[in-house]
């Protein structure tokens, strides 16, 4: 059962829901709620069969889901050992490898093996969780890693399938907090507010963008039509996914987890770096501390790059290319993220060129046309996402 989909899924959420008011109205913990809600959600939501090939059908996804969490820990736990020893710098490598390696294959099969389904839905952002633990042993910010704790982290039923993508050193917070009942009620306020934007978003905006926009310009092949369409499916991608991550973020505060937005107004950005930052929060941030940073902080110290400028336009570069392969290993993918890759570079190249030319103004008309000019090369970016374009 795909979350947040159908109302049927609202229902089944009930069982789930319910007993956490009684638990946060009465100053209860939530840890071992988290734990039964967590297993009991994902029995649910995995309850399909995985498939190798059109009719070949494997193993219950619930149990994919299940080996794949025991691999992470158990990987997670090895490195965790190994890391404070001597000489054992390489081990890294090896395990963000490891990490990642469920993932690529499960990118990867379809290729070898059309119409397979071996993963489950949300390994792309389960597996970023997973990254964030191994880095963040890593960095010796992370010193233990309690099985229930590390497995609800990584698990988290409201926030499995579509993100956002959480940090573990947060989330840790909330797992250690208790709440008092007017912390509760707070929190119960967010859960609501975020929950009837979904509705709104997801089953009113989303739906009525669909059916009475993108599907018909969908049917129309002319130029025109391809015009309107990548306008449709931006507005429809917005809606569908701010939908779906206001769920989430919205259950999470009902269990006393305060998941990070997703989404902040994007396209009223100024640029495409301020895009960045309100579009896909969690995954954009997650690039930028996990993979931008660490390559800017080894590249120039190791003196990669002539200039500084020029690492930071190949550090964009390889951030958006594994953006898009996060995606799917698809052309049009692949072509997404090099493409915001390409945008970012040419508009740090702009600012450091106009800081002296002063050619684009600060004004407001000048932001507004900023604006305007984003909202284009964003949708043109969704209309190669979608696939339309061949």
């Amino acid at each position: 059962m795909i979350p947040y989909a159908t109302f049927t899924y609202f229902l089944v959420l009930l069982y789930a829901a319910v007993p956490a008011l009684f638990v946060g109205l009465f100053g209860r913990a939530f840890r071992s709620l988290i734990i039964l809600t967590t297993f009991g959600m994902l029995a649910v939501q995995y309850s399909g069969t995985a498939r190798l090939g059109p009719q070949n059908p494997v193993l219950e996804e619930v149990w994919i889901v299940g080996a794949f969490a025991v691999f992470q820990w158990v990987l997670a736990r090895a490195f965790l050992a190994v890391q404070f020893a001597a000489g054992r710098s390489w081990y890294a490598g090896a395990a963000v490898g490891l990490a990642l390696l469920p993932l690529i294959a499960v990118k990867l099969l379809p290729f070898a093996v059309p119409a397979s389904v071996i993963g489950f839905l949300g390994i792309s952002y389960v597996t970023f969780r997973a990254l964030d633990v191994v880095l963040g042993i890593y960095d010796r910010a992370i010193t233990s890693l309690p099985p229930m704790q590390y497995l609800a982290y990584l698990l988290f039923f409201p926030a499995v399938s579509a993100g956002p993508i959480d940090r573990y050193q947060r989330f840790s917070e909330d797992w250690e907090r208790s709440r008092s009942r007017s912390e509760f009620v707070d929190d119960l306020n967010v859960t609501m507010h975020q929950v009837f934007t979904g509705f709104l978003y997801k089953f009113i905006l989303a739906a009525s963008v669909k059916q009475h926009w993108l599907d018909p310009a969908a049917a129309d092949v002319s130029l025109v039509g391809t015009v309107s369409y990548m306008y449709a499916y931006s507005a429809y991608l917005f809606f569908d996914f701010a939908g779906y991550s206001a769920f989430a973020v919205g259950l999470s505060y009902l269990f006393g987890v305060r998941a990070p937005a997703n989404f902040k107004r994007p396209f009223a950005a100024h640029n495409i770096r301020e895009f960045w930052n309100r579009w896909h929060i969690s995954l954009s941030w997650w690039l930028r501390d996990h993979v931008y940073m660490r390559f800017m902080l080894i590249a120039i110290k190791r003196r990669w790059f002539r200039s500084a400028h020029v690492a930071s336009s190949a550090g964009l570069m390889l951030s958006f290319l594994l953006m898009g392969l996060w995606h799917g290993a698809e052309p049009r993918y692949l072509i997404y993220g090099l493409y915001h890759g390409a945008l970012l570079v040419g508009y740090e190249a702009f600012s450091r060129w106009n800081r002296q030319r002063k050619l684009w103004g600060d004004g407001p008309l000048w932001r507004a046309a900023g604006t305007v000019l984003t909202v284009q090369t964003v949708c043109f970016g969704f209309l190669v996402f979608s696939g339309r374009l061949g």
